[in-house]
């Protein structure tokens, strides 16, 4: 189940699509307050594609080979890393955690490709114009 947006954002987006000197404004307002409270909060790595919502509220960027779409095989039998033997898989956690979201089958979604010229960028300003390629439907 994708995340439960179902208003449609269209009309903001045409709005932002138009006038992008105030999406730039917008960005430089939202950015540091984002930053801050998704780092603090989630350990956020500032992608630009925030997939949060989609697992468990843990960062996939964590993870050191900064994969998206669930664990790589080399997790180890007590559930660790195996780059970072001290951490545990952050995928695992995504899964674990994704069980008390109300859209839990969500994580099951493939994501696309991540887009790194959108590191740095704010995911929030980015779901709003249509900027992630996977926005809200």
């Amino acid at each position: 189940m994708p995340f439960p947006v179902s208003f449609s954002l269209e009309p903001v987006r045409r709005f932002f699509r138009g006038h992008p000197r105030v999406t730039r404004s917008l960005e430089l307002a939202v950015l540091p307050l984002e930053a801050a409270s998704k780092k603090l909060a989630f350990g956020c790595k500032m992608c630009g594609q925030c997939i949060l919502h989609e697992t468990g509220m843990t960062c996939p960027m964590g993870c050191p080979k900064t994969l998206r779409n669930g664990p790589c095989g080399g997790v180890r039998m007590n559930g660790h890393c195996e780059v970072d033997p001290g951490m545990m898989c952050v995928w695992l956690k995504a899964e674990r955690r994704s069980r008390w979201m109300p859209w839990r089958g969500a994580i099951l979604r493939i994501q696309p490709a991540l887009d790194w010229s959108l590191k740095g960028s704010s995911a929030w300003v980015g779901l709003m114009i249509g900027r992630n390629g996977k926005e809200a439907r």
